[in-house]
């Protein structure tokens, strides 16, 4: 009968080396599994691979500092970490002709996207309201196969329409380490993105997430996209 070999068990302490050692051991363990993966590695992942008493922070930080001459870096990003290169490569990368050009959302698409972000989870009538006039199930789709939205619970309206959230590929793509991420309504007024003004003035669900700090003017949702094209 044939004996089975037994499981060489996994060395996380390392307490055979010294601490300097250890400790370059476990940066390289560390970026090598981040380096593997091709979705952001999550914290707790990353600890199975390093001793009880490793600083987890400390240690990413040390690698970000030796890759800081490095063409990528290490982000936190939709709940872990990932290496990107570095966005002053970008057009090097694009000359190669290596890495196709991404199909970039339209305004359009990029406006539902917004919405949907804040407004989570929120359904196709809802999100057509916000916009005065139909939001296509084409729209939908384009955001779906991107897999920037996915579908979310069932609405207590009538009939349970599903509702629409954003996913990781959306933190991922956009570079937000949680939803907490996500600018507030001042910097997107800034910015010309939306306006506070014309959220409060919408009917139904929307105006109700926006606090009036003085009574808001009569702005048609359509200027919220001409800010966009300017």
């Amino acid at each position: 009968m044939r004996r089975r070999a037994k499981a060489i068990e996994f060395d996380i302490e390392l307490d055979d080396l010294p601490q300097p050692a250890r400790w370059r051991e476990w940066m390289g363990r560390v970026e090598a599994v981040i380096f593997a993966s091709p979705k952001p590695v999550p914290r707790e992942i990353l600890a199975r691979v390093v001793g009880q008493n490793c600083n987890l922070d400390l240690l990413i930080d040390d690698i970000r500092d030796e890759l800081r001459s490095r063409p990528y870096e290490l982000i936190a990003v939709a709940g872990g970490f990932q290496h990107r290169t570095k966005r002053s490569f970008a057009e090097a990368i694009r000359a190669s002709g290596l890495v196709g050009t991404p199909r970039t959302l339209s305004q359009h698409e990029l406006m539902v996207l917004t919405v949907v972000g804040y407004f989570q989870p929120v359904t196709r009538g809802e999100l057509s309201e916000f916009f005065g006039r139909e939001i296509s199930r084409d729209t939908i789709a384009s955001l779906r196969q991107r897999d920037l939205i996915a579908s979310g619970p069932r609405s207590p309206q009538p009939g349970a329409p599903y509702t629409y959230v954003t996913t990781p590929a959306f933190l991922s793509e956009f570079g937000f380490q949680s939803l907490r991420d996500l600018p507030d309504m001042e910097k997107l007024e800034e910015a010309g993105l939306l306006s506070r003004s014309a959220l409060a003035e919408l009917p139904g669900v929307f105006g109700s997430f926006i606090e009036r700090d003085e009574p808001a003017e009569e702005v048609e949702v359509a200027e919220m996209e001409t800010a966009i094209e300017d």
